[in-house]
């Protein structure tokens, strides 16, 4: 089975950054115990005040799709609804090699 790695942008509404993030830290507390995430990091954009950055490996995509549908992922939309500047841009990959691989 090839691992799935999925790269998120998550652009904020002007000054809602900070609260993006912190919102987001339900997520980051949801995954520590999560079978088959392997990697979820939360970063800031240095160069866009505004955007957010989630990088995510799984060990596959069964792994993928538990973690989508997960209950706190499922509620966590709404919650995050009014800090969005706009609808997150989502790239799914599989890796091919690399360190921390």
């Amino acid at each position: 089975m090839s691992q799935v790695s999925v790269i998120a942008k998550l652009t904020a509404q002007e000054g809602q950054r900070d609260a993006l993030a912190a919102a987001l830290q339900v997520a980051l507390d949801a995954v520590i115990d999560e079978p088959g995430t392997l990697h979820y990091t939360l970063h800031a954009d240095t160069s866009d005040a505004e955007v957010l950055w989630m990088f995510e490996l799984y060990t596959g995509s069964e792994a993928l799709q538990a973690h989508m549908g997960a209950d706190w992922f499922k509620a966590l939309g709404p919650s995050l609804a009014p800090l969005l500047g706009g609808r997150p841009e989502l790239r799914f990959m599989t890796p091919i090699g690399g360190k921390g691989l």
